[in-house]
């Protein structure tokens, strides 16, 4: 019999409220449940492909100096205002023999829908190129610069066959021709997430067969999951109609949702199988796994979702709207697990094991004792007891583990992850070599510098124009070139580019955007009313840099709140909560720094696909923060109720810590190691950014499963005691949310 049997039989028995009738009101109507999910589906999905959103990474920053810069000249000229995208040609032979082709293919894309302007870069017949242009020193690479409207992952399915339509003559002729920017981002194949699930899903197979030992047992987390995910999607699909997600968003939430899908599942399906093991009716297991786990779960959940909720704090909608993405597939995940798993158990009935790999075990082990369920001799067992007797030997390892694993974290780079990391089958890719051979690595990625002269006397702005000029030659960290100041049409604004020294990823590169925009440019127009800008998708992806990184504190402070509220009100323990808190931003830290060692040290990178060492993006950090510090509520709900409803049952704390252990240390390890498959199956993905969340979220889960809920919380509990669940008098006016629903009244 497990701990929760126990409750029921010598303690207050679990109240029968809203989720017990859940759970049994679905066991005993399960066609009518299957059948309402499956509608649900394949409704969700025909309105996603009907009317259902795209994905782009393009956003704007309000009150960003990039922005500002691009409002300014979009509005005094819109020619060179919008998005720009590179298209490159390179052709073994000067590419002046194909004169007629380049200028058929750029009168073509000035043709386009939403083209404001297509730059030619071949000069006139006769003339010479003009040095630091868009044609390389010896004529064999160029680019033309157009620029859109808007980003052109949002003109529609068929864009990308129109661009190469304009560019087909230039193809049929042999040139070489490639997309950078958001045309590159267009041209990338479609995301398939479809390996990752497939390897994911083929290891949580093997998982749960080893660990329920019933085909038909290990097959229900999976199906309950993958259901939930896929509604999920589709309504991930119908919300992207109303509002711009990111391309990683789908894939985001594809993987959250997966994880705690089957991890939710997997809780519940545990309790029920034991109940069914004891002797109880199938719907009444049913309900009383929805009342008892599935109470835990929605705590879990909940947290889930609060921990997302909470990147809105950045103030940044690019973050906020990740958040929501991964959130939808959390809810329905939750929603599935509460419905949609208490119906399939329903439907099964008592044939759960009809179909086995081996003998069927406990929910504790195998060799239960018979009044308490858990194992006398198994090896959780006797590993409880080692921690009971030694807790500070473990606390200590689990410490030292996750100290040394951070050790990198201290030289962390945040920054965005630029195009030449791609594998060289992107376009993009070809695109940012061919650019980088022939003009420099900083071409990728050029400034463009705006002055506002509109609050200037006429007479004033030819002297303004040449000090401005001057103060661009010669720049630190840039090509030391720069074309003359160009003028809009109505002469209020003058513009022109920088190119970095350096690719737009490097720190150097960073570092010039900050020096141009608060030192090169004001300096250069002190003592007039002229307003200096330094924007382009450069310039915007380095503000985006800043407002995270001066974020990312305020996020880690409301989380980390957020959180402890949450396991306060569970436990009504201030201490319990604490120390959830602090373990779980060890945890994280040590994460940190395993993502700076592979991936800004390249200790693996190559391995894993990485061309050479690359900073953090980013919101990986603030993104893996929320993510983390929300699923790892799942493990602590989960294993620490069973503490606190072992030790109201005897009164031992020692002893309750030690039986928590024995009976959730198999489940926590099944549960762990098929949310670490399914992230890390995400690896294999080309999109770099896709690699470092998975693994980061594969190796925070890893430790936090391993060395903080085997090591480190078992231990600190022993320490702890019976102080560990002191309440204070002033607990008794908040909200009890009773996570496993066994306290009576």
């Amino acid at each position: 019999m497990s701990s929760s049997d126990a409750a029921s039989v010598s303690g207050p028995p679990p109240r029968r409220g809203w989720l017990w009738r859940l759970g049994g009101w679905c066991a005993r109507h399960p066609v009518v449940v299957v059948v309402g999910w499956l509608v649900v589906l394949v409704g969700v999905q025909v309105a996603d492909r009907a009317v259902g959103g795209a994905y782009s990474d393009d956003f704007s920053l309000p009150g960003t100096q990039a922005q500002d810069g691009a409002d300014v000249l979009a509005a005094h000229e819109p020619a060179v205002g919008g998005t720009s995208a590179q298209v490159v040609l390179h052709d073994g032979q000067p590419l002046t023999q194909f004169q007629a082709q380049v200028d058929q293919a750029v009168t073509s894309l000035q043709h386009l829908p939403h083209v404001l302007s297509a730059q030619d870069p071949l000069p006139p017949p006769g003339q010479a190129p003009q040095p630091g242009g868009p044609l390389s020193a010896d004529g064999q690479t160029a680019y033309v610069t157009v620029r859109f409207d808007g980003a052109p992952a949002t003109f529609g399915d068929d864009y990308l066959d129109q661009v190469d339509a304009a560019v087909a003559p230039l193809r049929q002729a042999g040139v070489q021709v490639e997309y950078g920017g958001p045309l590159g981002e267009l041209a990338r194949p479609a995301p398939s997430d479809r390996v990752s699930e497939l390897i994911g899903f083929g290891v949580a197979v093997v998982v749960l067969l080893v660990g329920f030992g019933s085909v038909i047992a290990a097959g229900l987390p999976l199906v309950s999951a993958l259901l939930a995910v896929v509604v999920g999607l589709g309504l991930l699909g119908l919300l992207a109609a109303l509002t711009t997600f990111a391309t990683v968003a789908p894939t985001l939430a594809t993987m959250i949702g997966l994880g705690v899908g089957i991890d939710y599942a997997l809780f519940l399906l545990t309790r029920h199988r034991q109940d069914l093991m004891d002797g109880l009716d199938p719907r009444a297991a049913a309900g009383h796994a929805v009342a008892t786990s599935g109470r835990a779960v929605l705590i879990s959940g909940t947290t889930v979702v609060i921990a997302l909720a909470g990147l809105s704090v950045s103030g940044i909608s690019f973050m906020a709207k990740l958040g929501l993405a991964a959130g939808v597939t959390v809810v329905t995940a939750v929603c599935g697990a509460l419905t949609l798993l208490p119906a399939l158990m329903g439907l099964i009935g008592r044939r759960m094991d009809r179909y086995t790999v081996r003998t069927p075990v406990a929910e504790g082990g195998a060799g239960a004792d018979g009044a308490d369920g858990a194992s006398s001799s198994g090896m959780w067992h006797r590993y409880a007891r080692r921690v009971e007797q030694r807790p500070w030997w473990y606390l200590a390892a689990g410490l030292v583990t996750v100290l040394v694993l951070a050790v990198p974290l201290p030289s962390i780079r945040l920054g965005h992850i630029g195009d030449g990391a791609d594998p060289t089958s992107f376009t993009d890719r070809r695109a940012f070599d061919l650019m980088s051979a022939a003009f420099g690595p900083g071409s990728n990625g050029p400034l463009t510098v705006v002055v506002d002269q509109s609050a200037v006397a006429v007479a004033d702005r030819p002297a303004l124009a040449s000090a401005v000029q001057q103060a661009l030659t010669g720049v630190p960290d840039t090509t030391g070139t720069v074309p003359p100041l160009q003028t809009s049409a109505d002469g209020d604004v003058l513009f022109t580019t920088v190119t970095p020294a350096q690719a737009p990823q490097e720190q150097a590169t960073t570092d010039l955007v900050g020096h141009l925009a608060d030192t090169v440019l004001p300096d250069a127009v002190r003592g007039t009313p002229a307003a200096t800008y330094v924007t382009g998708t450069t310039a915007a992806q380095v503000d985006f840099l800043d407002l995270v990184a001066g974020r990312l504190l305020p996020i880690i402070a409301v989380v980390v709140a957020l959180a402890f509220l949450i396991i306060l009100l569970v436990f009504r323990a201030p201490l319990v909560a604490l120390k959830a808190a602090v373990l779980n931003l060890v945890s994280i830290a040590a994460s940190y720094g395993v993502l700076v060692a592979v991936f800004q040290w390249g200790w693996g990178g190559p391995a894993l696909g990485v061309s050479g060492k690359v900073p953090i993006e980013s919101y990986v950090p603030m993104m893996m923060f929320a993510i983390v510090f929300g699923l790892s509520m799942d493990y602590e709900v989960f294993l620490l109720s069973r503490v606190h409803e072992r030790w109201r049952l005897t009164g031992d704390s020692r002893g309750a810590v030690a039986h928590a252990l024995e009976t959730t240390a198999r489940v926590i390890g099944c549960a762990a190691l098929i949310m670490v498959s399914v992230f890390a199956a995400f690896v294999v993905s080309d999109d770099v950014v896709v690699k470092m969340m998975g693994l980061g979220l594969a190796v925070s889960v890893l430790i936090d499963a391993t060395v903080v809920r085997l090591l480190m919380v078992p231990a600190a509990m022993t320490l702890l005691g019976g102080a560990a669940w002191w309440t204070p008098r002033w607990m008794d006016r908040l909200p009890d949310l009773d996570a496993e629903g066994l306290r009576s009244g």
